[in-house]
């Protein structure tokens, strides 16, 4: 298998790899890996652990911080570029698209084995963040055996409202996506989340637009359609044995037009609706709700996320072999490091 040096720089390494999904179709994904070069811990704490990150829809890994986090805990961090995202776009597939959440399965199942190669725990912690923690909840009801926890990051579990929102766009979608599945459905475009976060705009992360566009990708019948099937399947519970970790903004700022609280909330999802969805995920839940906090809980300001990391490693401390301790004030200038 062979590494090259990640877009992210020296301590981080990529490797493509080609996975065929249940239809047979083989298809490009990138598993990043982290490799600090010095070790800053009193002792370092015994490896072997391992947490493979999930990224959320027309988005890619980018956080330094958070594998510095997961490193200092003890775990060698890897995050998947699913097919048609972040470093493994291609030029002739949509941006993006994926007809069946299902179809990621394959590549994540390949990502697991590789870590295991690498001497990682062969029951992985998996972490998703929005559209990635929907991926990553179904898989893990699929693969009980490859994940011993749970971390997701406002992940995407319903649809804005409720469930009779979902199944109303699921009976317009469904005739569209079953013959013209790559059909770009006429929604409205805001960017007021990306503006948030993107050093470009009123945030201080360094983005690739062409890996995280400000506009997202354009949504596609097939894929709105895939999405509302996965919703559906998580309404219906999913009996994760494992313990889940869920972490939300405290509240929600949807709309069509710009307003200041985008800036300390999620401008993305409702989370009161996802936090009351998160329960039917599995039988040990934990719900941490975050002022201030961003869609991406850990890109959020710096005082918020720092509480989220707090959070998070409090978390590691019950359920995840001992865990790290809260990180100090370190952390809290990190965010404009990322590229």
């Amino acid at each position: 298998m062979e590494w090259q040096q990640d877009i992210l720089g020296d301590e981080f390494e990529s490797h493509a790899f080609l996975a065929a999904g249940p239809d047979g179709v083989e298809r490009t994904a990138t598993l990043v890996r982290f490799r600090p070069a010095a070790v800053t811990l009193p002792s370092p704490p015994p490896r072997g652990r391992a947490v493979l990150f999930l990224h959320g829809w027309s988005d890619y890994f980018f956080n330094i911080d958070l594998a510095r986090f997961w490193s200092s805990a003890g775990y060698d961090f890897y995050a998947l570029d699913m097919h048609n995202h972040g470093r493994s776009l291609r030029p002739d597939f949509p941006g993006g698209y994926v007809a069946n959440l299902e179809d990621y399965d394959a590549e994540i199942n390949a990502a697991c084995h590789l870590i295991n190669q690498e001497g990682g725990d062969p029951s992985l912690t998996v972490m998703g963040h929005s559209t990635g923690g929907l991926v990553a909840v179904l898989w893990a009801s699929r693969h009980p055996d490859k994940v011993s926890r749970l971390v997701l990051n406002s992940p995407w579990l319903e649809m804005h409202g409720s469930s009779l929102v979902r199944r109303a766009a699921s009976s317009m979608v469904g005739p569209v996506a079953r013959f013209r599945p790559e059909a770009v459905l006429r929604l409205p475009e805001r960017g007021f989340y990306w503006r948030t976060i993107s050093s470009s705009a009123d945030g201080e992360w360094s983005l690739d637009d062409r890996y995280r566009p400000p506009m997202a990708f354009p949504v596609r019948a097939g894929w709105l359609s895939a999405v509302l099937a996965g919703h559906t399947k998580v309404a219906r519970g999913l009996d994760i044995e494992v313990p889940i970790l869920v972490l939300l903004s405290r509240g929600s700022a949807n709309g069509l037009f710009w307003s200041e609280e985008m800036r300390r909330r999620d401008a993305v999802l409702d989370v009161n609706v996802i936090a009351a969805r998160a329960l039917t995920l599995g039988r040990t839940v934990t719900v941490e709700r975050i002022d201030g906090a961003l869609h991406d809980v850990f890109l959020s300001p710096a005082a918020v996320r720092a509480d989220a990391y707090a959070r998070l490693a409090r978390w590691l401390r019950a359920y995840g072999d001992g865990g790290p301790q809260p990180p100090g004030a370190g952390n809290e200038g990190m965010g404009r490091e990322a590229r």
